[in-house]
């Protein structure tokens, strides 16, 4: 269908109005920054501090998006046990595979129980530091590694570019109140306890670099009186298992 023709009279105007708006415009109106959004992150952050040892499960839903726009979602789970300042047990699996991270304040063990390897290097270091060194060295990412970094210099709360309280919602039947933050490329939603104990119960990631917006989603689930025993940050090669060398990352 051939677009409708305008006249010249209205050619005319719609130009001028044109050129007015663009002379009128506004300065643009930087993102609303809620206070009571961002002290509500502040206060979460300084109780995750406080926390010596806990156990914390998830449920991860994670979106991959094809050629053609259309999304997948793909599911894994994660348990976390962290004794603070230097000790932690983390097992993540999936349809596709299964993998262990063991850390005792000395040494730190990549297992893979399905193909039967693993990797034992040395580290020390309080957990945040071990959390983000792993990454940088080798490339290996912790689930929920932000447990470990909200309420610290390495989480500042000056990068956030807006924040919003979105109301609440029940989270497994915990009342929650419904954050919104946007922060450089990433949208991310949280949903904190909203009685008791400030714990983050849902985090929703969306990358706004892709244009279908991918998300990641992950419900958290919490155990505060944990019961650790000498085995549970100590790695015993299971039978059959073999070490390998863990290769670092080549520096740019």
């Amino acid at each position: 269908m051939t677009p409708m023709k305008l006249a010249p009279i209205a050619v005319a105007l719609s130009l001028a109005l044109s050129v007015a708006s663009a002379q009128e415009a506004p300065a643009e109106v930087p993102p609303a920054i809620d206070g009571a959004s961002i002290q509500a992150l502040k206060d979460m952050g300084r109780f995750l501090q406080t926390l010596d040892r806990f156990r914390v499960s998830t449920e991860l839903t994670g979106e991959r998006v094809l050629a053609d726009g259309q999304k997948l979602q793909h599911m894994a789970s994660a348990v976390l046990e962290a004794e603070r300042p230097d000790k932690l047990r983390a097992h993540m699996s999936s349809a596709r595979s299964e993998r262990e991270i063991i850390y005792n304040g000395e040494t730190a063990t990549i297992n893979l129980p399905a193909q039967k390897y693993y990797s034992s290097v040395d580290f020390s270091g309080p957990l945040p530091a071990f959390i983000a060194k792993l990454e940088e060295r080798y490339g290996i990412e912790m689930p929920l590694a932000d447990l470990f970094t909200w309420g610290t210099p390495a989480a500042p709360i000056n990068k956030i570019d807006s924040a919003m309280n979105a109301g609440q919602d029940f989270v497994d039947g915990d009342l929650c109140d419904h954050y919104a933050y946007r922060q450089g490329k990433f949208d991310w939603q949280l949903w904190i306890s909203a009685s008791g104990k400030p714990l983050p119960r849902k985090i929703v990631i969306t990358n706004r670099t892709d244009e279908e917006r991918p998300q990641s989603v992950s419900v958290i689930s919490w155990n505060l009186k944990p019961k650790f025993n000498q085995s549970t940050f100590r790695f015993a090669p299971p039978k059959g298992s073999k070490a390998v060398e863990l290769h670092a990352l080549e520096k740019k």
